[in-house]
């Protein structure tokens, strides 16, 4: 008797469970699959979602993909984006909001070949300089205008080449500098014979012009929906749980990324070395956003001349209500 009420139970647990279904999350990164976001693939390997009772798809990015016109279009949820590309898009009409910043540092840098000469942004005049776009080239265009150079290819200016996600313009000497970030193109540069004490690198940080990078951004008419926010706290508790387990195990975390990298494209130390930038980037965070960081972002981004990245100060562009539960 005592064994059929053991079973009976097990049945009936076993039948609940299978009756609780788990609450949707579809994750648009900014990018491929990569270490840039391993907190969000280890949160899904190490049960983290399972946790909180989601079930969530990661949807890779890439060239083509526009993270903000697919969060406009329903095709996600919550999507990994810069703040530059995504106050500017809230100015243009998309109203996005940044609900985390797990990222707190920059690894964006721009980096020259030391014989050209170049020792200080005065000296990028009548270059040719390689820059992201979709997005990516709002800190760029921000510091130039700082600095008062013109990216128009004057004489007195700056020649602008569309970069695409390589570091090819270096190498081949089409640019005198090329944007890359500490955790990816940097080491690319290294990778391909190009020594250290023959580059001359920039970081934006050190200029004093760096923007938040990756953070989470939903749209604001679903913070109106009390269910939504629900899901997007237990998103974001078990994404940092994810985070921090990364930023402890890099290793472990990089071959998590590998496994879902369903193009193959990745290579073990690749990740593993930008599993150990990123982490960097990532540990002084505990998923809120910094008012400091983001004021420091704004104020780089309006201080544009008359050709800012954005024109007015943001409203409710930002908010507390899901962190400030989540690390309850």
């Amino acid at each position: 008797m005592k064994h059929t009420l053991i079973a009976a139970a097990a049945a009936l647990g076993l039948g609940a469970a299978g009756a609780w279904a788990q609450d949707d999350v579809t994750l648009q990164l900014k990018w491929v699959t990569q270490a840039q976001f391993a907190g969000y693939y280890v949160a899904q390997e190490q049960g983290f979602y399972d946790e909180e009772d989601l079930n969530v798809t990661i949807l890779p990015g890439g060239p083509d993909i526009a993270p903000p016109q697919v969060l406009a279009g329903g095709g996600a949820d919550v999507m990994v984006d810069w703040m530059p590309s995504a106050l500017s898009a809230r100015e243009k009409g998309l109203p996005l909001v940044n609900i985390a910043q797990p990222f707190k540092d920059s690894g964006l840098m721009l980096t020259c070949r030391a014989d050209t000469g170049i020792e200080g942004p005065e000296d990028f005049r009548g270059r040719t300089i390689g820059v992201w776009f979709f997005g990516n080239e709002y800190p760029f265009l921000s510091w130039m205008s700082q600095e008062g150079i013109p990216t128009d290819g004057s004489d007195d200016g700056i020649t602008v080449l569309k970069q695409g996600f390589n570091v090819d313009p270096l190498l081949q000497r089409q640019a005198d500098c090329i944007s890359v970030m500490t955790y990816n193109e940097y080491g690319q540069i290294l990778d391909a014979g190009v020594a250290e004490d023959e580059l001359v690198t920039f970081k934006y940080e050190d200029q004093g012009v760096a923007t938040l990078e990756d953070g989470l951004y939903v749209l604001e008419e679903n913070l109106e929906d009390p269910a939504f926010v629900d899901r997007m706290v237990r998103f974001v508790r078990a994404s940092m749980k994810g985070w921090k387990w990364a930023e402890e195990n890099p290793e472990e975390a990089a071959m998590i990324v590998l496994d879902n990298d369903a193009t193959g494209a990745q290579t073990e130390s690749h990740q593993i070395r930008m599993m150990e930038e990123i982490a960097k980037l990532t540990a002084g965070s505990d998923g809120a956003l910094s008012e400091e960081d983001y004021r420091r972002t704004v104020d780089t981004l309006l201080a544009g001349g008359s050709d800012p990245v954005i024109s007015e100060e943001p409203e409710g562009a930002w908010t507390h209500e899901v962190t400030d539960e989540a690390l309850n």
